[in-house]
């Protein structure tokens, strides 16, 4: 091989990806940069509510996941500062805090089992009755019988944050090429760049896969690391008359179904989510609509009279434990750093992301609270098949 350039190339221009390519020409970790995607913005990062909600994420078993999102989110506004100073536009930050609210007897007892968790892992938890929910938020409806009150769980507009994020790498000096990468190419051992989809060869000395649920197709190593978990959102917006949306973001549970309203500027919400192990089926379906709708309206009866403005569908990248794949995995050629699996989390995940990819760029360890993602762990998982 000749001599190695020293050309960094991020694939999949999602949030992470995207911020990824940002953090390394910021830190002049490379004279190049550039981001390869054949749709910028679009996948999971664009079909997302923004939750930044470890707490009310938490769930029995999946503690690691929950102090990551700690982790993160502890980040989050001076991340957010640092986008909107690095770009010139707002991301969106609401810090009107989260709650999360049952209607049944079934649910409240989960609720209660998830309070005792967070409480055993220090994490304090204030429990509100259904009336005293609806004093804090009036559009909850008569159906919810106990809530929970997390004011640090915060949200952000994904899509806001996505064309920040674009336009702070490209000031960064990120080149952007539309175009779909088929493989990450290596040479004795160590990546040599990327063949992309017209036939062209990008050569590159170190290459971040970022691509998502469609992360394990680019390099043999990485196959089976990562699936597609699809799930469906709706937007919806207040119409003349109807009732004003919630000020915080609101998590349910319905029958044992999850479901969240995020608020949005102009009187919109964000409802989801679905969860289905399909593969990549990209269809909404009927189905989902439905009890995304019919759930919601069981919390916030108001949202009838809205007008749905959109539904859309992506895939989560889900893992066999649940956490990213961040950093070197093992049997992959040198120059190679996995940025991808981050389910449910990926924009709650994207602050400590940062984080991680300026380290691993320039040779530093991977920051506090950031272990339990690291990819050296893949050599003793089992992964998903």
């Amino acid at each position: 091989m000749g001599e190695r350039t020293d050309r960094v190339v991020v694939v999949g221009a999602g949030v992470v990806g995207t911020t990824a390519a940002w953090v390394a020409a910021r830190d002049h970790a490379a004279r190049e940069v550039v981001l390869v995607d054949p749709d910028p913005g679009s996948g999971a990062s664009w079909v997302a509510g923004g939750m930044l909600a470890p707490i009310t994420e938490a769930w029995p078993g999946e503690r690691e996941l929950l102090e990551l999102g700690a982790a993160s989110l502890a980040r989050w506004p001076a991340f957010a500062a640092a986008v909107e100073q690095a770009s010139g536009r707002p991301v969106g930050l609401r810090t009107a805090g989260t709650l999360a609210v049952v209607v049944d007897a079934a649910d409240r007892e989960d609720l209660d089992r998830v309070i005792e968790h967070l409480r055993a892992w220090g994490r304090d938890a204030e429990r509100l009755t259904g009336r005293e929910a609806r004093r804090r938020e009036p559009a909850l409806g008569p159906a919810v019988r106990a809530g929970l009150a997390v004011p640090d769980d915060l949200a952000v507009d994904n899509r806001l944050l996505l064309a920040a994020l674009r336009a702070a790498a490209e000031r960064a000096g990120v080149v952007v090429r539309t175009e779909p990468v088929v493989r990450v190419t290596e040479s004795d051992g160590a990546v040599s760049g990327v063949d992309l989809a017209s036939g062209k060869r990008l050569d590159a000395g170190r290459v971040v896969v970022a691509a998502g649920a469609w992360s394990a197709s680019l390099h043999p190593s990485l196959d089976g690391l990562v699936r597609p978990v699809k799930g469906e959102i709706l937007r919806v917006r207040a119409r003349a008359g109807s009732l004003p949306p919630p000020t915080r973001t609101v998590r349910a549970a319905v029958a044992g179904r999850a479901v969240y309203a995020v608020p949005r500027d102009g009187g919109r919400l964000v409802l989801g989510a679905t969860q289905y192990e399909t593969g990549f089926d990209a269809d909404v379906t009927v189905g989902g609509v439905r009890d995304l709708l019919a759930d919601t309206e069981r919390v916030l009866p108001g949202i009838a009279d809205y007008a749905l403005e959109e539904s859309a569908a992506s895939f989560r990248p889900g893992t066999a434990d649940n956490l990213p794949v961040l950093g070197a995995v093992p049997g992959t050629p040198d120059g190679l750093l996995a940025c991808f699996g981050h389910g449910r989390n990926g924009i709650l995940l994207t602050a400590l992301t940062a984080d991680v990819v300026a380290a691993l760029l320039t040779g530093r360890p991977m920051p506090d609270g950031s272990a339990a993602a690291s990819a050296s762990r893949l050599a003793t998982l089992e992964v998903s098949s």
